[in-house]
């Protein structure tokens, strides 16, 4: 109860700050600043493969990366604590790859300075997913990741459809100005949220008599003890699917809008779309985490699961520019009560003494789900090859398809008695 006490409700905001400035800068590159630079690098008729082969490298880093910082963190005895000397150096070296997204003259260089920058943001990602288990109570872990899921929302609602206007500007012959904009303002909120976060979050060190770091640490940081924690892995096979569902969707949706729904201007439409799935998020995500905490978080990732393939749907039946912002607002709630319920359900997984690198074993699902998303490109282009349009229905039918099994394998989701009452118990 002390601790509850003493955890108050602007800490909420303190430890989510940084998350907030990291969903800014890959929604701005994934959707907008990347496919547009590819089409000035890559054949037309093979956008879609070059973006999947890019990203899904990209990504495939992330996921390997996030585990072992947070590992590496989990046992780190740095005087300023255990996480936040992870986030500065990572922040750094992000700062120094990003200018590489608008330098790159070939395919080649915006692979190596892209594949770069995920290495860099994901060292202080890892170990940053460590501040909710560290510093949150157990019975307002729901409510924490809310709020962390609200910060991130508003982070794209504010400022990736400015990226959008920029990358419109930019794409309409507008002169180079535009496009460094469009990099230099995620570049400018990461390094805030960084310098934020290091004055604000206060980490107690790990106290010498705590288990020390070793380098069998980095090798077993892949490990998961199934046996002990069975409900991990399903937990991480149903966010795999869902996070795919949603990674598909991020990164064509550029594409899709300029060859299917034909808009003039397809950066600013997929601004839109990034606004209304932003709007209807920051509408989801509180009030799902709290009702989590209340009525368990399955429920709410099934329901999340099922508007998510009905937004799918009205796409896929519909195809006008309105059944886009319509199935924007779908989606956008799907994706604000499942990111809430599901990384509660993660901190109430995760064994103590080990949350950074479980938590970064969470996100094998968030980079390897936005990996794997990323293989349909080739499809894509094969299909349309052969019909208009072939490649992007299969693409949404895959996605309806994610949404509807992952959100049914939570149910194998077992929680042990005493982590699945603990919200409940808090409260009493």
């Amino acid at each position: 109860m002390r601790l509850e006490k003493a955890f108050r409700p602007i800490d909420y905001v303190k430890i989510s700050i940084f998350g907030a400035a990291l969903s800014f800068i890959w929604p701005s590159l994934h959707t907008l600043v990347i496919p547009i630079r590819l089409l000035e690098l890559t054949p037309e008729a093979q956008k879609n493969t070059y973006l999947g082969i890019l990203t899904f490298c990209g990504l495939m880093l992330a996921a390997l990366i996030q585990p072992v910082a947070g590992a590496i963190s989990d046992r780190s005895r740095f005087r300023l604590g255990r996480r936040r000397p992870f986030i500065l150096v990572g922040t750094l070296l992000a700062l120094l790859f990003l200018p590489s997204i608008g330098l790159s003259a070939t395919f080649l260089s915006l692979f190596l300075g892209y594949c770069l920058l995920q290495c860099a943001c994901n060292t202080a990602q890892g170990p940053f997913q460590g501040f909710i288990p560290d510093l949150v109570p157990e019975g307002r872990r729901g409510v924490a990741s809310g709020v962390k899921s609200l910060a991130e929302i508003i982070a794209g609602v504010a400022f990736v459809r400015a990226v959008a206007y920029f990358m419109d500007m930019y794409s309409g012959d507008g002169g180079e100005i535009w496009l460094w904009l469009a990099i230099g303002l995620p570049g400018a909120a990461l390094l805030g949220a960084m310098v934020t976060t290091l004055l604000t979050v206060k980490e107690t060190p790990l106290s010498s008599t705590g288990h020390p770091f070793k380098m069998k640490a980095v090798f077993s940081a892949y490990k998961i003890d199934v046996r002990g924690n069975p409900g991990f892995v399903w937990f991480l096979v149903s966010r795999l699917f869902i996070l795919m569902a949603l990674g598909t969707l991020q990164s064509f949706a550029l594409y899709f809008l300029k060859d299917v729904i034909q808009v003039p201007n397809p950066a600013g439409a997929a601004g839109d779309l990034v606004l209304t799935v932003g709007v209807f998020l920051l509408i989801a995500v509180y009030p799902a985490g709290q009702l989590s905490d209340r009525v368990g978080r399955k429920p709410i990732i099934l329901l999340s699961g099922f508007v998510g393939a009905v937004g799918i749907l009205v796409l896929y039946f519909v195809g006008t520019y309105t059944s886009v912002l319509v199935s924007g607002g779908l989606l956008g709630i799907a994706a604000g009560a499942f990111l809430s319920a599901n990384w509660a359900l993660a901190t109430d997984l995760v064994p103590p003494g080990e949350e950074a690198r479980y938590l970064g074993l969470a996100n094998l699902a968030t980079a390897g789900a936005g990996a794997l998303a990323r293989l349909i490109g080739p499809v894509i282009d094969f299909l349309n090859a052969r019909q208009t349009g072939l490649g992007y229905s299969t693409m949404l039918l895959a996605c309806a398809f994610y949404f509807i099994f992952g959100s049914a394998l939570v149910l194998m989701v077992k929680v042990k008695p005493g982590e699945a009452s603990q919200s409940h118990e808090s409260e009493e």
